[in-house]
């Protein structure tokens, strides 16, 4: 389309010409007394477009040997910057190639060119003189050369390159951040992590290296948090994401000292949490540990009912527990069978019922039928958790509840046996 307006405009100069000096006989008269000179119009247009066409090149001429000078400059500045770029380009390869020596002769290779060039002269200086600073102290940190790190660390930090290339330094402060990680120095990574603006802040980068901070640190209701952030952002995979979540869960139940820290960390957590078939068994067995037996019966019994609540959703889903899970589910209800009511054991007798071969169900039937002085439902769930549990020390608690229930029946010689079954358990 733009071709087309020129030949349209070349079209229109051609007839406006054709039409002024076509059949123009028209003259000019100049006076130089005591001369007269007739001169053609025609002639006199063409020599004043001539003359304008003439200064024109000659103002032009001027000006580009004028500007000389700065072109040079130019042209010499730019083959600095081309230099510089590609020393950093060639810092970055070697870096990412594991080859920190030549990386931090690259880098360096980069700042020597940069001094030569006054600050702002390029858009992109001091971005290029960050970036060169920050790789010199990443090859030095993969050197184990913290001086030279912190040196460079420093440099690219400064306030002037901050302001210049804020996402540059953005980056420096991360990297700093793992370093001091690295280093396991917690106080210096909270101190850069700080310094982070509010949104560089929560990128999942410096989720990350603050969910480690909180590791490192001890921190485990400031891990746990960050991880949930972390998944909530899918950060990792589902099935990495549950596996942190449920290690800094058990971390925190571990660390609790009292029962009003246990309850006051199993109700920060959320509903998928307390369904961790480990998260449960967890709670559980730090609650019976910290009942105490100089603790009171009330405050004893409400502990059990405590554990009794958290467990309860893994019942139906005994069956998909492991062996493992499955003992320690035994071994955090048997403490509170004795305040186990009418609706839970029969619960209790329908679950055996539904798994009737499975011997740790039949233990806990039979214990909690001696809790309440069923001694034939005792003692029929007890002779049949003898012959299928395969664990050494809730083996041995059978016999001795089968001693226990011989004698309440005054079968000396039965109880007798039972004991030294008992024993050689031991």
């Amino acid at each position: 389309m733009r071709s087309v307006f020129w030949l349209l405009g070349l079209a229109a100069l051609a007839v406006a010409l054709a039409l002024l000096v076509g059949h123009n006989e028209a003259t000019l008269t100049l006076f130089w007394s005591p001369y007269r000179f007739d001169v053609s119009f025609n002639f006199v247009v063409f020599c004043l477009i001539g003359g304008f066409v003439l200064l024109y090149a000659a103002l032009r001429a001027f000006s580009m040997l004028r500007d000389l000078p700065a072109q040079a400059q130019r042209w010499r500045s730019q083959q600095i910057e081309r230099a510089v770029v590609g020393s950093v380009m060639v810092a970055l390869s070697h870096q990412l190639a594991g080859r920190f020596v030549r990386a931090q002769s690259a880098a360096q290779q980069a700042l020597d060119q940069l001094k030569g060039v006054a600050p702002g002269q390029w858009p992109r200086r001091d971005q290029l003189q960050l970036l060169a600073h920050l790789l010199l102290a990443e090859s030095a940190q993969s050197l184990q050369n913290r001086e030279r790190r912190d040196e460079n660390l420093q440099a690219a930090l400064s306030p002037q390159l901050a302001r210049s290339a804020p996402e540059a330094h953005e980056g420096a402060l991360l990297r700093a951040v793992r370093w001091a990680v690295e280093d396991h120095d917690v106080d210096a990574a909270r101190a850069r992590l700080a310094e982070l603006p509010q949104g560089a802040g929560r990128r999942i980068q410096a989720l990350r290296l603050k969910l480690r901070i909180a590791r490192l640190g001890g921190e485990t209701a400031e891990a746990l948090e960050t991880a949930r952030v972390l998944a909530k952002h899918r950060a990792f995979s589902p099935e990495a994401s549950r596996s942190i979540v449920r290690g800094l869960a058990l971390d925190a139940l571990r660390e609790a000292h009292d029962m009003a820290q246990l309850d006051a960390f199993w109700s920060g957590l959320d509903a998928t949490e307390r369904a961790m078939p480990e998260v449960a068994l967890a709670a559980a067995r730090r609650a019976n540990q910290l009942a105490s037996p100089a603790a009171s019966e009330q405050d004893r019994a409400l502990i059990h009912t405590r554990v009794r609540a958290w467990l309860d959703p893994l019942w139906p889903e005994f069956g998909a527990l492991d062996g493992a899970q499955q003992r320690q589910l035994v071994l955090a209800l048997e403490p509170g069978l004795a305040e186990l009511d009418a609706a839970g054991l029969a619960r209790l007798e329908q679950l055996q019922r539904q798994w009737p071969q499975n011997g740790l169900l039949q233990y806990l039937a039979g214990q909690a039928c001696m809790r309440r002085q069923l001694w034939g439902k005792a003692a029929q769930m007890l002779t049949q958790a003898s012959h299928s549990l395969d664990d050494p020390g809730l083996l041995r608690r059978t016999w001795r509840g089968l001693a226990q229930l011989a004698q309440e029946r005054g079968d000396e010689t039965a109880a007798q046996a039972a004991w030294k079954r008992a024993a050689l358990l031991d």
